[in-house]
């Protein structure tokens, strides 16, 4: 009997004991589905904070575009306009930036991106007539009014969904859950996201209206000719941001997405840093692993280093990301910051496609900002770089009057989607300076652009 009582006694013990097991292990994985649920949910809000900070940005400065483009309909003053057109060509770019940072499909917002984009090289280009002491002609007023009317149309849009956002009408969670198509809108019953696909419907009506920049858009080709390897992991592309900021300075890198039906696949992260409370944003292709993007608003209080140095620092962590081999060209200057525009060298031969923008802080040359594109697009080794005519025989078609200061070969790209080589001379009528592209297959002028020298940068119209 006392054998039996002891070995019920060891039974309910060992019950007791499998018993405790299972409940410390419900306990554990509870514990673990809590964090995991947590850390999601904080995530989320983290992203959440980053988009309603980028969309805030974003209707800011379409706001100042807005008012801006208003400005620019009425004013007389040469002084007052080149200013106005100044400042519309650097906002346009900041609103694409901010754009770029918010999880909205490409597309719904492939031609309202185009439409800042475009606005900002053709109010460049229109102040770059002023500072020439140019007027502007009637056409040039008309365009202004029609693109003054198409920026109330995005701003109204905007701030509606802005506004829609604040009041949790809608959430950035509807946004990214799926792309926005007719049955999407209709799903969700809300007019700020039917109202943005119908102005990005809208923009298309001015196609090719807009001045395109010297060099400076590229082709949106279907094969990425600058992307050349495998696709690489999320781990991986975290490998690469760590190559692009300081590791000293690194406080916490945010995974934020995978963005899979953009033109350009990418991996978007955000970066937070010791020294600072303003986060970086950066994008890495999803093949081959390049720097797409990337923008760290961090504001500079002084400057300190010249030019020359910032040509040297940029061209040579450019090196350091895997982009070799590239050429300063134009530059602006702007709140002691300068944003060098780079072209790929391949022996000696500038290739103007194949275009990097990098920012850089003249306080201590630290990166702020890259822009990628045009070398993603478009690069790749040039075979048989070979000029038909020599250097002299290109000389022929040039105006006797210009006194050439320098002399080279380069590929530019063309209206009809194709490039050219072309001998590039640089020189002086007088006081203007000039760049003049001669087909080095065929002895024809191709291209002349006006170099226009100015306290914030070198200009080319």
């Amino acid at each position: 009997m006392k054998e039996k009582i002891k070995k019920e006694n060891k039974n309910t013990q060992r019950n007791r004991i499998f018993i405790g097991i299972i409940l410390i292990l419900l306990i554990i994985m509870v514990c673990i589905v809590k964090y995991a649920y947590d850390k999601e949910k904080s995530n989320q809000t983290y992203r959440e904070n980053n988009y309603n900070l980028a969309f805030s940005e974003l209707v800011y400065y379409v706001q100042n575009i807005e008012n801006l483009l208003a400005k620019a309909t009425i004013s007389s003053s040469n002084k007052n306009g080149i200013e106005t057109l100044t400042e519309i060509y650097r906002d346009s770019d900041l609103a694409v930036a901010y754009l770029s940072q918010v999880p909205l499909s490409t597309k719904e917002l492939t031609k309202t991106a185009k439409f800042l984009n475009q606005l900002s090289e053709y109010s460049y280009s229109l102040s770059k007539k002023a500072i020439n002491h140019t007027e502007l002609t009637q056409e040039d007023l008309d365009n202004i009014k029609m693109l003054h009317e198409y920026s109330i149309d995005l701003k109204n849009s905007l701030s509606q969904m802005e506004d829609d956002i604040s009041n949790e009408v809608i959430s950035w969670k509807d946004i990214t859950k799926t792309n926005i198509d007719d049955d999407y809108i209709q799903e969700v019953d809300n007019i700020s996201l039917s109202t943005l696909v119908d102005i990005d419907k809208n923009f298309s009506e001015y196609s090719g209206l807009i001045y395109d920049g010297a060099f400076s858009e590229h082709i949106e080709k279907r094969e990425k000719k600058g992307l050349s390897g495998d696709e690489i992991s999320k781990e991986e592309a975290e490998k690469k941001v760590k190559e692009v900021f300081a590791k000293s300075k690194i406080k916490k890198i945010n995974y934020l997405e995978e963005v899979k039906d953009a033109n350009i696949p990418v991996y978007k992260f955000s970066v937070e840093m010791y020294d600072t409370n303003v986060q970086a944003s950066i994008s890495i292709t999803k093949k081959a692993g390049k720097v797409l993007l990337m923008s760290y608003p961090k504001k500079i209080s002084q400057s300190r280093i010249e030019k020359e140095d910032a040509d040297r620092i940029g061209k040579e962590f450019l090196a350091k990301i895997g982009f070799d081999n590239m050429k300063e060209t134009y530059y602006q200057l702007d709140d002691n910051t300068i944003t060098v525009n780079y072209a790929y060298n391949q022996n000696n031969v500038v290739v103007y496609p194949d275009l990097i923008k990098v920012k850089m802080s003249l306080y201590d040359g630290e990166i702020l900002g890259i822009e990628s594109k045009g070398y993603i697009n478009c690069h790749y080794q040039r075979k048989d770089i070979k000029a038909k005519i020599n250097k002299e025989e290109a000389k022929k078609n040039l105006n006797k009057k210009l006194n050439i200061q320098s002399e080279g070969l380069a590929i530019i790209p063309t209206e009809w989607k194709s490039e050219i080589l072309c001998y590039e001379f640089k020189g002086k009528v007088d006081e203007t300076e000039f760049l003049v592209y001669i087909n080095a297959e065929t002895g024809e002028e191709e291209e002349i652009l006006v170099i226009i020298e100015t306290e914030g940068g070198v200009l080319t119209m």
